[in-house]
């Protein structure tokens, strides 16, 4: 099932998510409509808080990103109770969009390699270092479980020029051709 996509503005994109526990009602259900409506949105990754739900969860699936420069495989995998225990490597900058800040696209400094403890669908528990695209993307879904978006990273003056689409998203006016949920 396509879930809505909450949109910037709305309390749940601010707020640091709660631990899932073993017995979360219908876990395989959640996962496969999250896949589902980050397929449908064209979205290479997808948290939790942004279908509403304050837990921490992330799906991604890197597959339709393309590693021109490097030989990194894609990672489609769930996320549950995610922490990302190192930062590694290179500072590296790239454009950054998101499904709840529809059409901003802007450039973020993020680490190159990631070391990251979860649990996946199974709650079978991991400890798994990424690099390149899938770490970028890991990265950006893991801030939703903290409460943050790629908006928080930039310049106050960048924040400023970007006021009134911000605004647009915020208030239901910039729509999208996959489903949303405004703040009104």
């Amino acid at each position: 099932m396509i879930l809505p996509i909450v949109v910037y503005g709305n309390d749940v994109l601010k707020k640091k998510t709660q631990t899932v526990t073993p017995d979360y009602p219908d876990l395989q259900i959640l996962v496969a409509n999250m896949f589902e409506t980050m397929y449908n949105a064209k979205g290479v990754g997808l948290a939790a808080p942004q279908v509403g739900l304050p837990i921490n969860l992330f799906v991604v699936d890197t597959a339709e990103i393309e590693e021109k420069k490097s030989n990194v495989s894609p990672v489609k995998q769930v996320f549950i109770n995610a922490e990302i225990i190192e930062y590694a490597g290179e500072n590296c900058v790239y454009s950054e969009g998101c499904l709840s800040i529809p059409d901003i696209h802007e450039d973020v400094i993020r680490k190159s390699k990631i070391t990251v403890h979860y649990w996946d669908e199974h709650l079978i528990e991991h400890t798994d270092t990424f690099e390149g695209a899938p770490a970028r993307v890991i990265q950006h879904e893991y801030d939703h479980t903290l409460g943050k978006t790629f908006i928080e990273y930039l310049s106050p003056l960048k924040k400023t020029l970007l006021k009134g689409k911000l605004n647009d998203i915020f208030s239901g006016r910039k729509t999208t051709f996959y489903k949303t949920k405004s703040n009104r």
